[in-house]
């Protein structure tokens, strides 16, 4: 009995062995099942968070996007307004534009050529014809020669001679300035031309260059220079178109002696020829003033071979009607 007994708390002293072993076993697998989920959430966790950095990323980038897209509209803004206007352009449409040294003596010319004949800094322009024949001078202001603050000859000159022009070999003909020196022009040959003596030192281009300086300058300033055929290189022509003093002037007149014009035109009188220079004559006016009145149209100052507008400063002005009172008749 007492054997029996035993075999009875050995069996059961197994069985608890054995279930102690399988709640053992159970809770060490349960042990082992949670890291696979802890690893599982740390995944998930991991996964929100490459999803915001992901998000960010492409917020940093629209925000890239939209800076570079504002960096492109203000580049494209700023080449609008570096891109040059068209307006200037247009004047040397078909030309082409080279530079020529102010003192170039060489009197050849290339054809449909664009030469800057401003002296230093002043924006002066002669254009060509398919001739190579100076045909047009224009300038948007005349300023003055500076000669205190330029190298300015003892002549008064930029330049102790000009360009040799075919055609200023002549005895009668000048080597003519479009634009003079004392209004700051250069002499090159694009700014040259063979030029009647007489109507250049004291016609009409010269009272047209007085004009000018006596007004301190002018602005609108062109000249169109014709010629008889296409073959020679003497003008035919001036017609000059200025404006001084708010008022537009137009100077037209033939490349001959005027003196010689006026005489055959009987408009000369001996010793009492007129002069377009400022010269006093002693207020003679009786060969001028035809109905004797006193005083001097301006129809009797053209017939008398003076050119308009009368200065303020012409010997003649005082004798006249300036009914705007800005210091020129006849403009």
């Amino acid at each position: 009995m007492k054997k029996k007994m035993n075999y009875l708390i050995l069996l059961l002293t197994i069985i608890f062995m054995v279930g102690c072993t399988d709640a053992e076993d159970a809770s060490n697998a349960d042990k082992e099942t949670n890291p696979e989920e802890e690893t599982t959430a740390n995944t998930n966790e991991d996964s929100e968070k490459e999803e915001e950095t992901t998000d960010d990323v492409n917020e940093d980038s629209e925000k890239e996007e939209a800076t570079a897209a504002v960096i492109d509209e203000d580049e494209v803004e700023v080449a609008v307004e570096e891109t040059p206007t068209e307006t200037n352009d247009e004047q040397f449409s078909g030309y082409n534009i080279i530079e020529v040294d102010g003192g170039d003596l060489s009197g050849n010319r290339i054809a449909n050529a664009a030469v800057d004949i401003g002296y230093g800094e002043r924006d002066y322009w002669g254009f060509t014809n398919e001739h190579g024949q100076l045909i047009r001078v224009i300038a948007d202001e005349i300023i003055l020669q500076d000669d205190s603050n330029e190298p300015v000859l003892s002549s008064g000159r930029y330049y102790s001679d000009e360009a040799k022009v075919p055609g200023v070999e002549s005895d009668v003909l000048d080597e003519g300035h479009v634009i003079a020196d004392s209004l700051g022009g250069v002499s090159n040959a694009y700014n040259i031309t063979p030029q009647e003596s007489t109507l250049n030192r004291h016609g009409d281009q010269a009272y047209m260059e007085d004009s000018i300086r006596s007004a301190g300058g002018a602005t609108n300033f062109e000249a169109i220079i014709t010629y008889p055929d296409t073959e020679t290189q003497i003008p035919s022509s001036y017609q000059y178109t200025y404006t001084i003093k708010g008022n537009e002037i137009i100077d037209t007149f033939d490349n001959v002696n005027p003196d010689e014009t006026n005489e055959s035109l009987g408009l000369t009188d001996n010793e009492n020829e007129s002069s377009d220079t400022n010269s006093d004559t002693n207020g003679d006016i009786s060969s001028i003033d035809t109905n004797g009145n006193g005083q001097v149209t301006i129809q009797e100052a053209k017939d008398a071979g003076f050119s308009m507008p009368i200065l303020s400063d012409h010997w003649l002005y005082k004798y006249m009607d300036d009914r705007d009172g800005d210091g020129m008749v006849g403009e």
